[in-house]
């Protein structure tokens, strides 16, 4: 299977309603590595890695989020290194 790597920004109303905390759930249950953040401009920060099309289900996940979320845009950068930083050993946390 093969590994991918994808930076996420989501923009909208995604701070406040539990994105994040979603997020890390969700990311967890499909068993991908990574992390979640808030950003000062009010969207959201993601990092996941794992089997790509394990990612891309994330992927489908974030442009909907939890029920409160409003999500206007997902933008989605592929890494192709596979050596981004922050890379977490299988786990998935909220920084």
């Amino acid at each position: 299977m093969k590994r991918a790597q994808a930076r996420l920004i989501v923009a909208g109303r995604v701070q406040g309603v539990f994105y994040r905390h979603s997020t890390r759930q969700a990311a967890r249950d499909l068993g991908l590595s990574g992390w979640v953040k808030n950003l000062e401009d009010g969207s959201v920060e993601i990092f996941a890695d794992g089997p790509e099309s394990v990612v891309k289900k994330l992927i489908e996940w974030c442009h909907k989020g939890p029920p409160n979320a409003v999500v206007n845009n997902v933008s989605v950068e592929w890494e192709n290194d596979h050596t981004c930083e922050g890379t977490t050993n299988g786990v998935f946390e909220i920084v």
